[in-house]
């Protein structure tokens, strides 16, 4: 950029000696000037577009398409991907590869479907995305390996899909059911990475074998702090896949991208993670859906408040009524207390603090766990410590061993320093 000193300069110098040059500098000013504003326009924009000034430098895999697009040509192609399968001009993958005369053969959707419409467990049927015609199948239900017959034909598949760097965040199940699919039928993967919002936090308890299921499939922490590409060559390098099959990876890393750095993701990674509180939030209080306390599903602050009927009276309440992504939440048409964390400072750590504050404050805490805690947490060691009266602290420090073998299993599959 030319400062504005040199400007000063060269416009009294054109005054002098040219006129012509002092309007060529006069226009090359207001251009620079009319550019500068038409980025801060750009800037204000919604959680729904691209945020350029919170990822001003960072490339994603899929927008490194001079890197992949080769690996496409002449191949029939199945895709893994969803809503959140965007280059930063907000084209979808998949209109930009067809646009590329890429030849797509079919469309594997995970939970929520290819157009993330869906409600969490919902069932996804099969059918057609009716702006491309081409054939969607839904990884999610009965169906949430790839079968044989539907990679027939395939050469290689591609995966795009925005995780957010928490254990029970079913995408990573259906990264583990398409690599052992493709390593059992010698398909090669493609994996277009992107960055993780929660890169930077590892924590939480170690997921023990006997409480495995589709929101925990692997040893890890709730927090792992790897992208799905770091995670992909973690899941090979163990030999987690059935019989120890390696899958074929090849993964096209982000551009100027660090650990450390923030990462506001540019669109809904699914329909109850609405802003960048709820994903920061989601890992602390998707532990409520294993209990009797609503986090806001048939709200419009999901993942960013907790209540339920059984918690005392105060200021703060809401009714869950249902909405996008939530048919029939929790607690319908009934008036929950508890807390509104939309404003709290971005964790670093997953909380417990409002779990344990709302177990100690419940009417009846027989009722307060059902089952599927067990499976969020990936243990029973921890609501026994709740239900013990264990301090937060002790709990936290109960983790350390499991985390610090993790980091050091996981430094070798690590691509982003």
């Amino acid at each position: 950029m030319v400062s504005n000193s040199v400007l000063l300069r060269l416009f009294a110098f054109a005054r002098v000696k040219n006129t012509i040059l002092f309007f060529v500098l006069m226009f090359f000013s207001t251009a620079c000037c009319a550019k500068k504003t038409e980025k801060s326009e750009t800037e204000k924009g919604n959680f729904q577009e691209i945020k350029t000034d919170s990822i001003p430098k960072i490339k994603t895999g899929a927008d490194s398409f001079l890197s992949y697009l080769p690996l496409l040509k002449d191949k029939k192609i199945g895709i893994v991907t969803n809503q959140t399968g965007i280059l930063s001009n907000k084209t979808h993958l998949v209109d930009f590869l067809l646009s590329k005369n890429i030849n797509i053969q079919t469309i594997f959707a995970p939970e929520h479907g290819f157009r993330g419409s869906a409600d969490a467990g919902e069932h996804i049927i099969d059918g057609k995305d009716t702006k491309t015609g081409l054939p969607i199948i839904s990884l999610y239900g009965d169906n949430k390996k790839p079968k044989p017959e539907q990679l027939a034909g395939i050469d290689i598949v591609v995966f795009d899909l925005q995780d957010v760097g928490v254990r029970f965040y079913t995408y990573l199940s259906t990264l583990h059911y398409v690599m052992e699919a493709c390593a059992e039928n010698n398909i090669p993967l493609l994996i277009l990475d992107r960055p993780n919002p929660n890169e930077s936090i590892v924590d939480g308890p170690i997921l023990e074998p006997a409480f495995t299921s589709f929101v925990g499939m692997h040893p890890v922490p709730v927090l792992y702090g790897m992208t799905i590409g770091e995670y992909a060559q973690m899941i090979n390098g163990e030999k987690w896949l059935k019989n120890g099959v390696q899958c074929k990876l090849i993964i096209i890393p982000c551009a100027d991208y660090n650990r450390n750095m923030t990462y506001n993701l540019p669109i809904k990674p699914s329909p109850n993670l609405p802003n960048e509180q709820s994903i920061n939030l989601y890992a602390s209080l998707c532990l409520f859906e294993g209990t009797n306390v609503s986090v806001g599903r048939g709200t419009e602050k999901q993942f960013q408040i907790y209540g339920s009927p059984f918690l005392p009276k105060s200021d703060f309440n809401f009714i869950p009524k249902p909405n996008f992504g939530a048919k029939e939440p929790m607690h319908k048409d009934q008036i929950c207390y508890g807390e509104d964390l939309s404003d709290v400072a971005k964790v670093s750590q997953l909380e417990l603090k409002w779990l344990i504050k709302a177990y100690n404050e419940t009417t009846d805490k027989s009722k307060f766990f059902n089952p599927y805690f067990t499976k969020l947490a990936g243990t029973e060691k921890l609501q026994e410590q709740i239900e013990a009266g264990i301090s937060e602290e002790e709990i936290l420090k109960s983790w350390e061993k499991g985390l610090n073998k993790f980091k050091e299993m996981r430094k070798k599959y690590l691509i982003y320093r």
